[in-house]
């Protein structure tokens, strides 16, 4: 993890060292926090941060979820990451927004509590590996299910919803495997610990639904445009965890994941990324990096702040 110069803390740039909360924070206690996650990458007309706007509308969604009023806009974060990039140097970058309630009152009840928003940026390689994004990994189906939508908010990117994601990963390491997949409450495919799920079957990409619990991921919605764009329409139905095993090709995807093939689940063989796999994730790493035009408006282009 290459760490930047500085993090931006409620309206001022702090020393990455210095980047603290009290250890009484709200947040800290009961996980009354949101967050997001974006990556820019270097095109040829400069840093470009990937479908910002939509990241940081997410962000200010999720808030909204837990009854937290940012005391920002999102042309206003919007703003601050184009400065912290600058500030710290970085052509290509990983950038985590978060939106916590404050040192306060303690107790369940959240909304005595000041919501603090922070914006931090560092270098990071591929999550689950240069390796895996290129040959596939191992995956196991998790024998911790995906929480229901009667018990949290899918749609919202909540720090306190992700204990359920901990878990299923610290099971899918410790048992020899890169990632977990996780099943829903009716035993239907959810997504990984951290990322969506596609499979290809007799030609056709197929996904869980949102009502299968899983997080609306803007990559997600970036794949199936593309596949659309490619002529193959993705379907949206539930998937059943033998499907897994029978498909063709299986891919994640997510902002840290970017797209990532699956070579084995459960101990069955995939086998190296299939051509629909790789049409597909061929056409997003161009989107990512500025090199297709049908993609241009999903690309932020991070202005050149003057040193003069």
């Amino acid at each position: 993890m290459v760490t930047g110069e500085v993090i931006w803390m409620n309206g001022e740039f702090v020393p990455w060292a210095e980047a603290k909360v009290h250890v009484l924070t709200h947040a800290l206690h009961y996980g009354t926090g949101v967050f997001d996650s974006m990556r820019a990458y270097e095109t040829e007309s400069g840093t470009a941060i990937f479908r910002n706007t939509d990241h940081l509308d997410r962000l200010q969604k999720s808030a909204a979820y837990y009854r937290m009023t940012l005391p920002y806009t999102t042309a206003e974060l919007r703003e601050v990451t184009h400065e912290l990039i600058n500030r710290n140097g970085f052509t290509g970058c990983y950038l985590r927004p978060i939106a916590y309630r404050a040192f306060g009152p303690m107790g369940l009840f959240p909304l005595d509590n000041a919501v603090d928003v922070s914006i931090a940026a560092w270098e990071w390689g591929a999550y689950l590996g240069d390796e895996g994004k290129t040959n596939g990994i191992r995956v196991r189906t998790s024998s911790w299910r995906r929480m229901g939508q009667d018990s949290f908010i899918p749609q919202s990117k909540a720090t306190g919803q992700y204990l359920n994601s901990v878990l299923a990963k610290l099971e899918a390491v410790e048992s020899g495997v890169d990632e977990a997949i996780m099943l829903d409450r009716r035993d239907f495919v959810c997504e990984g610990s951290g990322e969506n799920i596609f499979l290809v079957t007799g030609g056709q990409v197929v996904t869980p639904p949102l009502t299968a619990s899983i997080l609306d991921g803007i990559n997600r919605r970036s794949i199936m445009q593309i596949s659309a764009d490619l002529g193959r329409p993705v379907i949206e139905r539930d998937i059943a965890r033998a499907e897994l095993m029978d498909a063709d090709e299986l891919f994640l995807t997510g902002t840290a994941a970017e797209l990532t093939p699956i070579n084995e689940i459960d101990g069955h063989k995939i086998g190296a990324p299939g051509p629909i796999t790789s049409e597909i994730a061929k056409v997003f790493d161009n989107a990512l990096h500025g090199r297709d035009q049908r993609y241009s408006e999903w690309l932020d282009i991070v202005p050149v702040q003057s040193t003069v």
